[in-house]
């Protein structure tokens, strides 16, 4: 089997009615990205950055997958696949795709400060005082800007062994992870409704949403159908 390697951001998601981290004023769900997304805050005042998180699980208890989602999967059928998702909802394995890496932590998921502990806590919320087997205040098992992306180098590797690699859903503007293309030689496939300026050869934009991108890519690589880019 060819290996079929997808990067996935935020555009694969919000089909699903989650919101988009960029494009809002520096605002996310109406607060404010450099108070729920830094690490610093989370120094500063726990209880939001508690609050911000838990609402976005149970928002995430409430959606399902779309036809972007349930198409990687059927994939497999055909392809060995590997999802490097820059999300941090559960959407690609409700839906059934088998590996999945997420690059900036999952929103199922809590650890201690220290990240050394990892616990499922599925769509339930994290409160001050929960604590840790270390006695540290349990957080969101989530990368924040100015922490380090543990799984980078795992991603790399996995990116050199493709095949092909597909882009979907996001503007490749968040690094480490946009970085990522630059791992391959082999043919890259973006699907995004908006112009990309992408400094790479070989690239071939799909100017569609997630969706209706990842119909079109499916029977272009099932069925040879040529691409309407």
């Amino acid at each position: 089997m060819k290996h079929l390697v997808v990067l996935t951001g935020a555009g694969i998601s919000a089909e699903s009615g989650i919101s988009t981290f960029r494009g809002n004023n520096g605002l996310w769900e109406n607060y404010d990205v450099r108070q729920v997304a830094y690490i610093d805050s989370w120094y500063t005042n726990k209880a939001l950055m508690l609050d911000f998180y838990n609402r976005r699980r149970r928002q995430l208890q409430q959606v399902k997958p779309n036809e972007a989602h349930l198409i990687l999967a059927e994939l497999e059928r055909d392809f060995k696949v590997s999802i490097i998702t820059q999300n941090v909802d559960n959407l690609h394995e409700i839906a059934g795709s088998s590996t999945v890496i997420h690059l900036h932590g999952e929103l199922t998921k809590a650890c201690n400060e220290s990240k050394t502990e990892v616990i499922d806590i599925g769509f339930n919320d994290i409160t001050l005082g929960d604590k840790a087997s270390d006695g540290s205040q349990l957080r969101p098992f989530i990368v924040w800007f100015g922490e380090a992306v543990p799984l980078m180098e795992t991603a790399e590797r996995v990116v050199r062994s493709a095949d092909i690699l597909l882009v979907v859903g996001t503007s490749l503007q968040v690094y480490p992870a946009a970085g990522l293309i630059n791992y391959t030689a082999k043919p890259i496939y973006v699907i995004d409704p908006e112009p990309l300026h992408i400094n790479h050869n070989g690239v071939t934009l799909i100017r569609e949403k997630a969706s209706k991108g990842m119909e079109l890519f499916k029977a272009f690589l099932v069925k040879g159908k040529p691409l309407s880019t």
